[in-house]
Formats: structure tokens, C-alpha cells, sequence
């Protein structure tokens, strides 16, 4: 399991990424890249990473349920996501 101080700083990243985006698109529609410089550098969206929403994992991201691989297997063994069954041929 992640530290939770990952986290906080992935959590901190997108609400700095939500809170800029309207300013980056104006700055960047006006080819103002000396402004764009200035801004935050978490506030770029390519410095965002997925994790797990459960677990914090940041790898083996499952990106159409928003939790890794691992966590995934283990929920759909239990029978905790809807519709998804062990296969079997």
C-alpha cells in the first residue's frame, strides 16, 4: 500500500490541475508561454499519475474501474464487482 503523503500529493496535484486548467487553455490559446512558465508545476495535467483509488498502487492501473490489477482480482473473486466472473473454457 502507497504512503498515504503519496497520496496527498497525488490528490494535492489534481485539484491544482482542476483549479488552473481554465487559465492554461487561455494562456495557451494566446501562445503566452512566458506566463505559462510562471504558473505551478503541479498544475500541468502531464504530472498527474494514476493510482488506485483503493490500495494507492501505481501500477497495473485498471483505468475503466480506477483500481489496479491486484485490488481488481481480489474484488471480482469476491464477487464485489457486478458482472465480472472468473472465466473459464
Amino acid at each position: 500500500m502507497a504512503r498515504e503523503g503519496v497520496k496527498a500529493r497525488e490528490v494535492k496535484r489534481q485539484k491544482l490541475v482542476a483549479k488552473f486548467a481554465e487559465k492554461r487553455a487561455a494562456l495557451k490559446a494566446a501562445g503566452d508561454y512566458a506566463a505559462l512558465d510562471k504558473l505551478p508545476k503541479n498544475a500541468s495535467p502531464v504530472r498527474l499519475h494514476n493510482r488506485c483509488k483503493l490500495t494507492g498502487r501505481p501500477k497495473g492501473y485498471m483505468r475503466q474501474f480506477g483500481i489496479s490489477r491486484v485490488t481488481f482480482r481480489e474484488m471480482a473473486l469476491d464477487g464485489k464487482i457486478p458482472g465480472v466472473t472468473k472465466a473459464s473454457w
